[in-house]
């Protein structure tokens, strides 16, 4: 009883509430992905996978949105605020309707390019892509505000509408078909922009923004933009070029693997909502910003070294609890794999803190180390271990030049901690 009246008293703030429903968010989606595996096999399990894969390129897409959005909700107040919100949502739209359309006129194309099995997926997708933008620019607002309730909850109705329409359509209706997830991931996102407030669609008054905002949030959104690019390259390009130089069972073998070894950038994203608001708003008061980004690198830093430690000790445990006998071909490179992400994570965390500070080297840095892996894969893909190997050294190279730039940016400061403009 004494332990329970403890726990009572002390209270959760809203962004440990934030966290806790991001891991739970994080392990859904695991489960998500884990039973397609099951259920699907290797071969079939490679479709869905570029269709997983299509669904995160979308994700950071439409991050630009939400960052964007998250960054002048923290800036911007009253009238100001809800013209300015108002815009991005008329943009969001805008850029999601072209997009679905390209999907969708393309379909045939991607059907070819990545082997799938059908080009009805890729259509179905497409008709999803501008409910995602929309969802984005909501969650931004909540994120910059620090609504952390509503923000769970848009991520927690996505996860589980998708987990609990594409389960029941496979196990119910024994419908093992491609379209069927890309099915699942459309009804995700109409409840995922759940809740939805109306008024900043469309407010009672607007105001025209002056000419220094819509300058300085110009230039955030393509410096953001660029930067979401890259982490499409580097998150996602080997996914997709494995799917094109190897057959359907070697890149579903490949998609178990990258599955269970993103499991560290997963982690640090949940750090990454956290800092970017954060950081703002310290900015905006002229306190010292550089404190959050050590706490934040050394959460990363120990959640890496631990998973890194269980991947190597119990590799085959692992992936046999996780996906079955059928995928443990692919256990040595377990550890090799979270090796590359652990780096790419704590990268992630100097390259959005910078971007939070309207600093924008280190994001053309990792631009430029995205295509590096890129190329990398491109021309040594030997076999699935060659192709870790290449992100391996693309991304310890990367980490290597962030924590460079930060230290020889401190140095060249008066105050060496202090990275304000």
């Amino acid at each position: 009883m004494q332990i329970i009246a403890n726990l009572k008293s002390k209270s959760i703030t809203p962004e440990q509430w934030f966290m806790i429903s991001v891991l739970a968010v994080n392990g859904g989606n695991y489960l998500y992905n884990l039973i397609l595996g099951r259920l699907l096999g290797p071969a079939q399990f490679a479709d869905a996978a570029v269709l997983i894969t299509f669904l995160l390129v979308l994700s950071f897409a439409a991050m630009t949105f939400q960052l964007v959005t998250a960054k002048f909700s923290v800036l911007f107040e009253n009238e100001v605020f809800k013209s300015f919100i108002s815009i991005v949502y008329k943009n969001a739209l805008v850029v999601g309707i072209v997009m679905g359309l390209l999907i969708i006129g393309f379909a045939s194309e991607l059907q070819l390019l990545f082997n799938t099995s059908s080009s009805s997926m890729f259509m179905v997708f497409g008709c999803g892509v501008p409910l995602y933008f929309f969802m984005s620019v909501n969650r931004g607002v909540f994120q910059g505000k620090k609504a952390f309730k509503a923000l769970s909850i848009t991520y927690q109705s996505e996860m589980l509408s998708r987990l609990l329409i594409t389960l029941g359509l496979i196990i119910f209706f024994n419908i093992q078909s491609s379209v069927v997830i890309a099915v699942g991931i459309l009804a995700s996102f109409i409840f995922g922009l759940l809740p939805f407030k109306f008024g900043n669609l469309l407010p009672k008054k607007t105001i025209v923004l002056s000419k220094i905002h819509s300058k300085n949030i110009k230039r955030f959104f393509i410096i953001t933009a660029f930067y979401e690019l890259t982490q499409i390259i580097i998150n996602n390009s080997d996914i997709l070029l494995v799917k094109h130089y190897f057959e359907s069972y070697e890149a579903g073998l490949y998609a178990s693997l990258a599955l269970i070894g993103r499991i560290v950038y997963f982690i640090a994203w949940m750090f990454v909502m956290l800092l970017l608001p954060t950081v703002v708003q310290l900015k905006k008061e002229g306190k010292n910003t550089a404190p959050i980004l050590f706490k934040y690198v050394g959460y990363i830093a120990t959640i890496s070294i631990i998973i890194m430690m269980v991947c190597l000790s119990f590799p085959e445990t692992i992936i046999t609890l996780l996906f079955g006998d059928r995928y443990t071909a692919m256990a040595p490179l377990l550890w090799k794999y979270a090796l590359a992400t652990s780096m790419f994570a704590l990268s992630n965390i100097f390259a959005y803190y910078y971007l939070s500070l309207d600093k924008y080297v280190p994001v053309i840095i990792s631009g430029v180390f995205g295509m590096l892996q890129m190329g990398l894969v491109i021309f040594y893909h030997d076999s699935l271990e060659q192709v870790v190997h290449m992100q391996i050294i693309a991304m310890v190279l990367l980490l290597v030049i962030q924590v460079s730039f930060f230290f020889f940016t401190s140095k060249i400061n008066k105050k060496p901690l202090s990275l304000n403009n």
